[in-house]
């Protein structure tokens, strides 16, 4: 099963392919959708559904995973992330995808085993779970932790186990 993953962004998207055969996964692709920071907003969301499309068609993935929001002390970055957030859940909708949203904490917890994992420690367990993969920023990075998340969640629903319960 192919999985993408979505670290939304207003200025950078950063997205992330893996492979989940069973408990393997193997890395396709990563990178980061951009946008132009001097266009209007309504361009900017407008220019990241176009980008994001276009990775849907080019890739085909069969499930999506998207970072949670996290609340910014500055209500205009929510805002604005929000936004993009919405796009992104859009764009995979519209593809006829089911979405996994995992809150930064869960993304941290599988992929480190702790929720309070500091970026550098989830940004090298991405690196060694898949293993040559060059990531092409924090970003990407993200969205890899994101779909990682989702294979293991979307594994452990087939085998019946629960979490959270």
């Amino acid at each position: 099963m192919i999985v993408l993953g979505l670290d939304p962004g207003l200025g950078t998207t950063g997205w992330g392919l893996i492979r989940a055969e069973g408990n393997r996964l193997s890395h396709l692709g990563n990178g980061q959708l951009k946008t132009v920071t001097t266009a209007p907003l309504p361009d900017r969301l407008a220019d990241l559904a176009s980008q994001l499309d276009s990775l849907l068609a080019e890739y085909a993935p069969a499930a999506a995973a998207v970072e949670e929001i996290f609340v910014n002390k500055n209500p205009q970055s929510t805002l604005k992330l929000a936004q993009a957030r919405g796009v992104v859940l859009m764009c995979a909708a519209r593809r006829g995808l089911q979405v996994g949203e995992y809150a930064p904490r869960l993304v941290k917890k599988a992929v480190v085993g702790t929720g309070t994992a500091e970026k550098a420690q989830v940004d090298a367990m991405v690196a060694r779970l898949l293993p040559g993969a060059k990531i092409a920023g924090p970003d990407a990075a993200d969205a890899l932790a994101v779909a990682i998340t989702h294979a293991h969640h979307l594994a452990a629903a087939r085998a019946g186990i629960t979490h959270g319960a």
